[in-house]
């Protein structure tokens, strides 16, 4: 494999420095995710925490898109970028991802910025439980509800696109909390929420210790549109550490940045993993 001038250089950059990667959807496109911001991606606007707590009838379109998306989203697999992650094992993996493909991959050190989406919370007495058994249950009571709409896109977040909306969602059947009877929700954070404190602490004291050691923050695959993520790139920037994003298409971190590779995840990775290793 030959790679062009840019990734080259950027190659170069981080081949030997102590890193911290930052990730988001472009990563997960090799494994059949699409993302949101992406050279020819549609517009697309996630329900937020506040229209989510609205009503019954947010929850039952929300549920019934998700419901579609998480029965494809659970079989993909980790990619090639996944897996060279894995092999670098950064001083710490910020993933904004929520489809859980970098701990199946087995990255040592990870926070998962939004949580995961194979993770559910009750919003009355806080017990967690798997999407799995939130899956069964939603089968169950909805049959036939998938088979009708086996075509519909799968969204990057792991709902779906669903036609015929309110004919067919307004009798889908969404359970509550077995031990309260309380809301279910994806145990992610929605826009409209506040990343939890110590997981951006921890990202924070992870990006500054760059500064002394020498290191770099990478960014993989990610846009950087959204404030949860992009903050790092304006920390690593403002101590001195160069930055380095790959990613289809400019970004909002690009005038923060050392280097900018246009490109997919997945060849620069394992690249990069191979000269790492060298």
């Amino acid at each position: 494999m030959t790679l062009a001038a840019g990734p080259v250089t950027a190659l170069d950059l981080l081949a030997d420095r102590p890193l911290v990667v930052l990730t988001g959807a472009g990563l997960s496109t090799d494994s059949g995710i699409p993302d949101y911001r992406g050279p020819g991606a549609p517009d697309r606007t996630p329900m937020t925490y506040q229209e989510f707590v609205s009503g019954p009838a947010a929850r039952r379109r929300y549920w019934a898109r998700s419901h579609l998306g998480w029965g494809r989203m659970r079989h993909a697999e980790p990619n090639a970028g996944h897996h060279a992650l894995a092999r670098i094992a950064p001083d710490l993996l910020i993933t904004q991802n929520v489809d859980g493909l970098h701990e199946r991959a087995g990255t040592p050190r990870l926070v998962a910025l939004h949580g995961r989406i194979a993770d559910v919370v009750c919003l009355g007495c806080r017990t967690t439980s798997t999407r799995s058994t939130l899956h069964g249950r939603l089968t169950r009571l909805n049959p036939d509800f998938a088979e009708r709409h086996a075509t519909a896109a799968v969204r990057p977040d792991g709902d779906a696109e669903v036609e015929a909306e309110l004919e067919d969602i307004e009798d889908f059947v969404v359970p509550a909390c077995e031990h309260c009877g309380g809301i279910l929700k994806p145990d992610v954070v929605f826009f409209g929420e506040n990343v939890p404190a110590p997981r951006v602490e921890r990202c924070y004291a992870a990006v500054d210790a760059l500064a002394d050691a020498g290191g770099a923050l990478l960014v993989a695959g990610s846009s950087l549109a959204v404030m949860s993520g992009f903050r790092f790139v304006r920390r690593a920037a403002a101590t001195g550490t160069p930055v380095v994003i790959v990613n289809r298409g400019a970004t909002r971190g690009d005038q923060h940045a050392a280097c900018t590779v246009d490109a997919g995840c997945s060849e620069f990775l394992t690249e990069l993993a191979a000269r790492r290793q060298r």
